[in-house]
C-alpha cells in the first residue's frame, strides 16, 4: 500500500486495497502545458472546453468528462486527464461563469442548473455514457447529474465533493484564504484585501488553501493559474458568477428531504469512487465516510498529506485508483469489492 493512502482501519480512513492498478501509467510531466481550449456549442449550451490530445487516446476510447470546483476551471484537470488519456478521451469544461465560459444572462447558478447545462452539452455531443469526474462544487454537480441522468454516466469519480459541511471550524473561519471560497459572506474588509492582490498572489492563496503542501505545486502550473486569474479580472461576469454559485452551494447545504445533497447521493446508480485528502481545509474529510456510505456503489480512497484538490496534488495516486475502478467495472467486479467507509 502506498504511503499516501490511508488504511481502512485508521479513523476516517477507508482505502480499498484493490484500488491500485498494476497497469503502468504514462510519465507525468508537470512542465507540459494545459490542454488547448476553445468555446464549443452542443445541445444549445456554449462552454469553454479543453480536450486532451486525440493522439493520446485510442479511437474507441470512452470519454472522460471533468468538472472543476468553485473558483476553479478546466485547467485543474491537466495532469490527471493526461495520465488517463490512454484509456479515456479527456474533456474538461469550464462551468458557466467560470474559466472562460460566459454564462447565459438568464443562468441562475444553482447547482441543479450547472448539472442541467452539462447534461444538455453531453446530450448534444451524443457521447454518453461517460466517465464523469467532479471536484468540490463540480463533485456536487456531477452527483446531481448522475442521479438525474443515469444514462449519461458510466462511472463517477468524486474528489472532495461539496457535500454539506456546516460545522463551525475556528481554523476555517479565521483563515483569510478561506475568503476565496466564501466570498459572498465575508466582510467588506476581506473583499477589499482580496481585490488588492495581484493575479499571482491570488493564485498562490488558492494553492495555499487547497494543497496540504503548496510547495509541491509546479512553477509551470502556478504561472498558468496566475495568467488565468489575470485574464478573468477583465470579465464582467466572473465575480458575480462566483458569488452566485457560492450562494447556490450554501442554499443546497441547508436543503432538506429529497432536495438534500445527502438524498441525492442515494440516487446515484453508477459505480462511484470517492477520493478525499486527510488535510482538506475546505470540505472536512470527516464527511468522506458518510458520503461513500450513501452511494449504492461507492468506494472510498483516503489520501494522506493531501488537501482539497487531490487530482492536482496527487494525480498519479488518483489515476491509479480511477483506472482500477474502470478495469473492475469492465470486468464486472466492482460490486464484489468489499464495502468500506
Amino acid at each position: 500500500m502506498s504511503d499516501t493512502q490511508v488504511d481502512a482501519s485508521e479513523p476516517g480512513g477507508g482505502e480499498v486495497p484493490p484500488l491500485a492498478t498494476a497497469t503502468e501509467l504514462p510519465t507525468l510531466d508537470t512542465a507540459f502545458p494545459a490542454w488547448d481550449g476553445d468555446c464549443e456549442e452542443a445541445g444549445g449550451v456554449r462552454l469553454h472546453v479543453r480536450r486532451t490530445d486525440p493522439a493520446l487516446s485510442p479511437p474507441d476510447a470512452p470519454m472522460a468528462v471533468y468538472l472543476h470546483g468553485l473558483g476553479g476551471s478546466s485547467t485543474n484537470w491537466t495532469d490527471l486527464g493526461g495520465l488517463l488519456a490512454p484509456w479515456g478521451k479527456g474533456v474538461a469544461v469550464d462551468l458557466p461563469g467560470f474559466g472562460f465560459s460566459e454564462p447565459d444572462p438568464a443562468f441562475d447558478f444553482a447547482l441543479t442548473s450547472h448539472a442541467d447545462a452539462v447534461a444538455r452539452y453531453l446530450d448534444g455531443l451524443g457521447a454518453g455514457p461517460v466517465h464523469l469526474f467532479g471536484n468540490s462544487m463540480g463533485g456536487a454537480v456531477a452527483a446531481l447529474l448522475a442521479a438525474r441522468r443515469p444514462e449519461l454516466v458510466r462511472t463517477l469519480t468524486l474528489i472532495s465533493p461539496a457535500v454539506p459541511d456546516l460545522r463551525p471550524h475556528p481554523r476555517r473561519l479565521s483563515d483569510p484564504r478561506v475568503a476565496l471560497a466564501l466570498l459572498p459572506i465575508v466582510g467588506r474588509p476581506a473583499r477589499r484585501q482580496l481585490a488588492a492582490l495581484t493575479p499571482r498572489q491570488r493564485a498562490q492563496q488558492v494553492i495555499d488553501l487547497c494543497f496540504a503542501d503548496p510547495s509541491t505545486f509546479s512553477e509551470q502550473r502556478l504561472a498558468e493559474l496566475a495568467e488565468e486569474h489575470g485574464a478573468r479580472l477583465g470579465l464582467s461576469w466572473a465575480l458575480p458568477a462566483l458569488n452566485r454559485s457560492t450562494a447556490g452551494i450554501i442554499r443546497d447545504w441547508f436543503a432538506f428531504g429529497s432536495r438534500s445533497l445527502w438524498s441525492v447521493l442515494r440516487e446515484v446508480a453508477a459505480p462511484t469512487l470517492v477520493v478525499w485528502g486527510t488535510q482538506d481545509r475546505v470540505i472536512s474529510a470527516r464527511k468522506a465516510a458518510r458520503t461513500v456510505r450513501l452511494l449504492p456503489q461507492g468506494r472510498l480512497l483516503m489520501l494522506r498529506n493531501t488537501g482539497h484538490v487531490a487530482q492536482m496534488e496527487q494525480p498519479a495516486a488518483v489515476a491509479r485508483a480511477v483506472l482500477s475502478m474502470w478495469q473492475a467495472v469492465a470486468a464486472d467486479r466492482w460490486r464484489t469489492l468489499p464495502p468500506n467507509g
